[in-house]
């Protein structure tokens, strides 16, 4: 199981464990992280599933794809740590990621 870490916008931290393939997206939803919505379903087209990658991550996390640069491009307050929750699918490396849940996902 790998650990992630998420911290919403009131500093609490939410730590739960992961199998790898499951979605940052997923992950969140079924351990009840507030504020990650998820409402497409992961199919990369509604960015409710919102997060900021800690910087010390997102050399690990990666970048976006283009299409999932596109919908962060129409985000209220993106950040070059932006990301979409349902595009990092968790895998070994990520033991330990850190990603912060926005204050509200319009």
């Amino acid at each position: 199981m790998t650990q992630v870490i998420y911290i919403d916008a009131g500093d609490t931290r939410y730590v739960v464990d992961v199998a790898n393939g499951v979605t940052l997206m997923q992950a969140a939803l079924d351990n009840l992280v507030p504020g990650i919505l998820g409402d497409c379903g992961g199919a990369c087209a509604c960015a409710t599933c919102h997060v900021y990658v800690d910087p010390d991550w997102m050399e690990r996390v990666g970048e976006p794809s283009v299409i999932e640069a596109e919908l962060l491009e129409g985000l209220l307050d993106p950040r070059p740590t932006s990301r979409l929750a349902c595009q990092v699918i968790v895998n070994d490396s990520l033991d330990g990621v850190v990603l912060h849940v926005p204050e509200s996902q319009f």
